[in-house]
């Protein structure tokens, strides 16, 4: 097949293949799949992802993020190379393979490694439920530069982070301010950002770049739904409990209601029994007059 034409196929079908992931929640792939994301974090390189030697993504540009793609289970060979290359004989990153299994939720990363040169990275997302009111920031050193720590209001919560690892945090649902700096240091290299925790969801942060280049950033990624079951022993105002105050709200206004019912017939009693002891008297008034006049 002419290169131009099996790129507009692959690109068509890698499309296709994105736009259902993007439909699909970013959590979990179809039960039995796996859930593949895919980052480019190789500064000023524009490169062709092939899955199993099929071109799947073309030209694919530094900082995007394709995905979450819905693949069965199974291990995928993905190599990375320049943009013209017709097949995967010369790869710029790669082959790799990488082992997908059924349930989990990925992200591969092409990136630098801490001296610069190309490298792919897999990581597995966390999707564990999180704690009411929580959600989870994942932070990953995938850039050519030393460990570094991550700052949050000055203060160092992630210390001496290495390329290519990962901290993970749960923390309250807030907006938090967070920079990188080399480690041990206060002064950003990178930052400050502000990063949205939201309760059941695992943001994912990605320092990417070089360092010496000057060209380092952050991309970041969302993994919902990792919101925990309700409990199953119903207290307080919850479970049955709640049903319990409904219901009882519901007999409240119900006895409320009848007694305004009793109340206003005991009114209309009031009212019939006054016109009744009146016309009596005015009877009894004319019977005397009619009497007296005889």
């Amino acid at each position: 097949m002419h290169r131009t034409a099996r790129r507009s196929a692959a690109l068509a079908c890698a499309a296709g293949l994105v736009a259902l992931g993007a439909f699909a929640p970013a959590t979990a792939a179809t039960e039995g799949n796996a859930a593949l994301s895919v980052l480019h974090g190789v500064p000023d390189t524009p490169v062709d992802v092939w899955v199993n030697d099929e071109l799947t993504l073309d030209d694919f540009q530094p900082g995007d993020l394709a995905g979450p793609l819905d693949l069965a289970p199974g291990t995928y060979s993905v190599a990375i190379t320049a943009p013209d290359a017709t097949d995967t004989s010369s790869p710029v990153i790669g082959p790799v393979d990488l082992p997908l299994e059924a349930g989990g939720n990925y992200t591969a990363v092409a990136h630098l490694d801490a001296a610069g040169e190309p490298t792919a990275t897999l990581f597995t997302n966390d999707t564990s439920p999180t704690a009411a009111g929580e959600g989870r920031l994942t932070v990953r050193h995938v850039a050519a530069a030393p460990a570094v720590d991550v700052l949050a209001g000055g203060e160092a919560v992630v210390s001496g982070l290495e390329n290519p690892d990962e901290s993970v945090l749960n923390l309250p649902a807030s907006t938090v301010s967070a920079s990188i700096a080399a480690a041990g240091t206060t002064d950003p290299v990178l930052g400050p950002a502000d990063l949205t925790v939201a309760e059941g969801v695992n943001t994912i942060a990605y320092a990417w770049g070089s360092l010496d280049a000057g060209n380092l950033a952050l991309a970041t990624q969302t993994v919902e739904g990792l919101h925990s079951a309700p409990s199953g022993v119903p207290a307080g105002e919850s479970g049955l409990a709640a049903a319990t105050t409904t219901s009882g709200t519901f007999t409240a206004v119900a006895i409320a209601f009848g007694a305004s019912l009793v109340g206003l017939f005991l009114v209309a009693a009031s009212v019939m029994l006054v016109r009744a002891r009146r016309e009596h008297h005015e009877r009894e008034a004319v019977h005397a007059g009619t009497h007296r006049s005889a």
